[in-house]
């Protein structure tokens, strides 16, 4: 990711703290109206002017860059409490489409800009969301540089259910497609449909439908997404038809 999508985690006990201090980067979008837009609808593009920062409060969203070639890298997906838009240059970096029904509010850059400037607690919350992109940034490098499918397919779900606000369960959502995954990780459909089929033939997950798996076996997913078990990880000699075609 860039400085440009800031993941946004709000935690803060406020019972015993003064008002000055309760600034935080959500409360400048409260009072904006909520926008909502249906899937596959750009909220910008690559290039546009960076006129205005949003925040997301319902749904997913990708962040994806075209070659030019014409193939699409998809840069990073988000979802409530993150924001989009701010940007170290005057033109957004990547464009942003809706993956789902989404929810946003829309603030003006240059507002967003001058409460920030006015506010060291807002300067210093920036700051910090900047580092944890950065952050993320080296992670997906990390992820793209896994030698196998199934290494890097193991990560991304294991990467989705930690971004849950739920995350205790083991139903993982994944409202892209399978060419989003793809596109995400560096790998054709066809692997990401035959991994996730490899996955639920050898009883690691459950893919009953087309937007959500069931992790069954987290041990046995985190192991693979660590590379422990790709020398002798093999399929049940008994798979379930049930999930065997993973809906690809």
């Amino acid at each position: 990711m860039s400085a440009q999508l800031i993941s946004m985690r709000d935690g803060r006990a406020a019972a015993q703290t003064p008002a000055s201090s309760l600034a935080d980067l959500s409360s400048l979008f409260r009072r904006q109206p909520i926008e909502k837009f249906e899937p596959g609808r750009a909220i910008f593009w690559e290039g546009d002017e960076a006129t205005h920062i949003f925040e997301v409060t319902d749904g997913m969203l990708r962040a994806l860059r075209l070659l030019g070639d014409g193939r699409r890298i998809i840069v990073g997906f988000l979802r409530p409490g993150d924001i989009l838009g701010v940007s170290l240059r005057e033109r957004y970096l990547y464009s942003v489409e809706a993956v789902s029904p989404v929810e946003l509010h829309r603030l003006p850059r240059r507002r967003f800009e001058d409460e920030v400037a006015r506010n060291s607690q807002l300067q210093q919350q920036v700051f910090s969301r900047l580092r944890d992109e950065m952050t993320a940034a080296q992670d997906q490098a990390v992820l793209l540089s896994r030698r196998c499918a199934d290494e890097k397919l193991a990560n991304f779900l294991l990467m989705m259910r930690n971004g849950q606000s739920y995350n205790r369960t083991s139903v993982v959502d994944l409202p892209m497609t399978r060419l989003d995954i793809a596109d995400y990780l560096g790998m054709t459909i066809e692997t990401v449909s035959r991994t996730i089929t490899k996955f639920a033939n050898s009883g690691i997950i459950a893919a009953p439908g087309r937007r959500s798996i069931t992790v069954l076996k987290m041990e046995a997913l985190r192991s693979l997404a660590d590379s422990e078990e790709d020398q002798h990880w093999m399929p049940s000699r008994a798979p379930s038809s049930r999930y065997a075609s993973a809906n690809a």
